[in-house]
């Protein structure tokens, strides 16, 4: 176990994103027989939510949490619902460098230490897997209302077990590094 300025508190590894999910029909490819195009209803309604969220790969420990919108004062209020649900650990939280995780008023709980991956690389944080395996779920269909997409997405995030949280974004090199450095979950 890593301590913190001698303090006894448990290193562990978050990874963070947002994602928005909406009305908006989300299209994808299908299989078809050679020249027959598929035909699918569409939707073109913006309304909108976000999802805030946070996992551990190596142990699929999860945090999420649903915002109107994108913004350094949800992401403030994020990092501190974040902060109070692991409050007994030094928590590495991985950002990529979104406008809001940068903001100059963040103000960032002691518990949380941000680490950002370079600019413009969305591969290289695991929890896109989590977001693109969920999204799945919703192409080519339509809701009739934000309460509606809402109950299934929250369905599927709390139907979410530990061991396919660590399967989508427990990437080898990403283990391999906290085993190195003895960072551990708690």
């Amino acid at each position: 176990m890593v301590t913190h300025l001698g303090n006894g508190r448990t290193v562990r590894y978050f990874c963070e994103d947002e994602s928005r999910f909406g009305l908006k029909t989300l299209l994808s490819r299908v299989i078809t027989l050679f020249g027959v195009k598929p035909i699918a209803p569409v939707q073109w309604s913006r309304e909108n939510f976000w999802l805030y969220g946070a996992v551990e790969p190596a142990t699929g420990a999860h945090f999420f949490y649903e915002f109107s919108h994108l913004d350094s004062a949800c992401f403030q209020r994020f990092i501190e619902m974040f902060a109070a649900a692991f409050p007994d650990s030094l928590n590495l939280l991985h950002l990529d460098q979104a406008s809001c995780h940068i903001a100059t008023t963040l103000v960032w709980p002691e518990n949380v230490i941000p680490i950002f991956q370079p600019a413009h690389s969305p591969e290289l944080n695991p929890i896109e897997r989590l977001w693109e395996d969920l999204k799945k779920h919703f192409q080519g269909r339509n809701f009739d209302n934000l309460a509606t997409l809402r109950d299934l997405v929250f369905g599927l995030i709390n139907s979410l077990c530990p061991t396919t949280i660590m399967s989508l974004t427990g990437w080898s090199y990403i283990l391999d590094a906290l085993t190195t450095i003895s960072v551990t979950s708690a």
